[in-house]
């Protein structure tokens, strides 16, 4: 495999910013129809496997989440060759059983951001990708099992709300979220999720708690004092599961997510211009040509 190009993509959320014991490490500043990407991605071999990482908040977190520029950090992973995409992000949790410390592995998603572009298909060409089941469950069930190896209190399946931030919830806001159902919270899942899906990459996240959110009325409010205390802990052992996960992935080309965009682009490709089908070449290349 040349030196550029990886199977297995890591988007580091809050605190983690780089990859330990990554041999043969090359920084690839990539230029995408969308952008520049969150940073510099990192491509080397970890436990045998080549691998590409991108801090989503870019190196020192320069980047809120409503500004992550996330059509160009997928983009930029499609190009490299990435087939399974793995995203830690911090989380809150909103339930009682959902500690600080513990890993969620979620399997539902709710959207409440307002300011974002959640797809490639916005000019040009139209395509209706199926979302019913936004993480992919091969990568999940590989996640859920390293968690639970190395002793971290591992919930599998639960539904994250993503919400626009870069504020917490309010008292409000929060008891709403539990009257849904919903599990954990954060800023930065989506649209990676959607975008993931479009470019036909299995993503799946751990979902590290850092808090309960404000809800919880015998715990204190959030801060980010606790938040980054609690980061620190999680960092460590996100550095320890990925390096049991990354090996264990295998290929793509067998799961669903693979395969994403068959019968989706809706468009004629009679009406699709040489410039869209030039731009969106890594993500639509295999079905418009």
């Amino acid at each position: 495999m040349p030196d550029h190009e990886a199977t297995i993509g890591v988007i580091g959320g809050s605190g983690l910013y780089d990859m330990e014991r990554m041999a043969d490490v090359h920084y690839i500043d990539v230029d995408t129809p969308f952008g520049r990407p969150s940073d510099s991605v990192v491509v080397g071999n970890l436990e045998g496997t080549r691998v590409a990482f991108l801090p989503r908040h870019g190196r020192g977190h320069r980047i809120n989440p409503t500004g992550i520029p996330a059509r160009a950090n997928i983009y930029a992973m499609k190009a490299l060759g990435v087939q399974r995409l793995i995203s830690v992000s911090a989380v809150g949790s909103l339930k009682e059983e959902f500690a600080p410390l513990d890993l969620v592995v979620p399997d539902q998603i709710i959207d409440r951001t307002r300011h974002r572009v959640h797809t490639f298909f916005d000019e040009g060409i139209v395509a209706h990708v199926g979302f019913a089941d936004p993480f992919c469950p091969e990568a999940s069930d590989v996640i859920a099992g390293a968690g639970r190896e190395v002793g971290v209190t591992t919930h599998e399946g639960g539904t994250m709300i993503v919400m626009e931030g870069p504020a917490f919830s309010t008292r409000a806001e929060s008891f709403m979220y539990r009257s849904w159902g919903a599990g954990i919270i954060g800023m930065t899942a989506l649209p990676e999720a959607k975008l993931a899906r479009e470019a036909e990459m299995c993503y799946a996240t751990m979902a590290w708690i850092t808090d309960y959110d404000c809800w919880h009325e015998s715990e204190e409010s959030v801060t980010v004092e606790m938040v980054v205390q609690n980061l620190i802990h999680n960092v460590a052992h996100s550095k320890e599961m990925l390096r049991l996960v990354i090996p264990r992935l295998g290929p793509a080309e067998t799961c669903a997510c693979n395969s994403a965009l068959k019968d989706a682009i809706i468009t004629d490709p009679r009406g699709i211009s040489e410039e869209i089908k030039h731009k969106l070449a890594p993500i639509v290349g295999r079905y418009v040509s």
